[in-house]
């Protein structure tokens, strides 16, 4: 695995990297990297949209017509709909997780900040964002962007992972280490 994603970063990179330059000669850093996060959500909250980019059997061409069709109904930045046109003709859409990343690492380093990927049992309220935000910005000592998804086997609580470290306070994985505890006491 870890192989499989060092070959992921050298591919997603470079694409990453002339994003990111285009979108910051051109001033729309914001709005390429709303939109990004938008098309990232989609992928972590649908697993046939997540298997269709990646899988081998379908060809380029038919992942760039689909890809056409999907965003001539959807409201996004020009730029990045030129760029996943870009990914999907050269046959690399199985790495567009790893291209946002790479872009989201960029922004945040040209802002000073970190990122976080907050997944939760429903969705969180502004409130609760703002005080997670807060509460991470205390830990860390930079200012922290969120990444939200949405994971409804969690029953309940947060996974919360900044960098490689996983904080997760989630029913599910309490519920699960009572299991096994109790599998040890009997």
């Amino acid at each position: 695995m870890a192989a499989q994603n060092s070959v992921l970063t050298q591919i997603a990179r470079p694409y990453a990297s002339a994003l990111f330059d285009l979108a910051s000669s051109e001033n729309q850093l914001a709005s390429v990297e709303t939109s990004l996060s938008d098309i990232s959500r989609l992928i972590g909250e649908s697993a046939d949209f997540a298997r269709f980019l990646r899988s081998p059997v379908i060809s380029a061409d038919n992942k760039a017509s689909a890809l056409d069709a999907l965003l001539a109904k959807a409201t996004t930045n020009e730029l990045v709909g030129n760029f996943l046109r870009l990914v999907a003709q050269n046959g690399r859409l199985f790495a567009l997780d790893a291209i946002i990343a790479g872009f989201r690492d960029l922004a945040a380093k040209a802002r000073d900040e970190t990122t976080a990927d907050v997944t939760s049992a429903a969705p969180l309220n502004a409130d609760q964002i703002a005080a997670l935000g807060e509460t991470l910005k205390a830990k860390i000592g930079k200012t922290v962007t969120l990444n939200q998804f949405v994971d409804p086997s969690l029953i309940g609580g947060l996974q919360v992972k900044v960098g490689s470290q996983m904080i997760d306070s989630s029913l599910k994985t309490k519920l699960a280490a009572m299991k096994i505890a109790m599998k040890e006491v009997g």
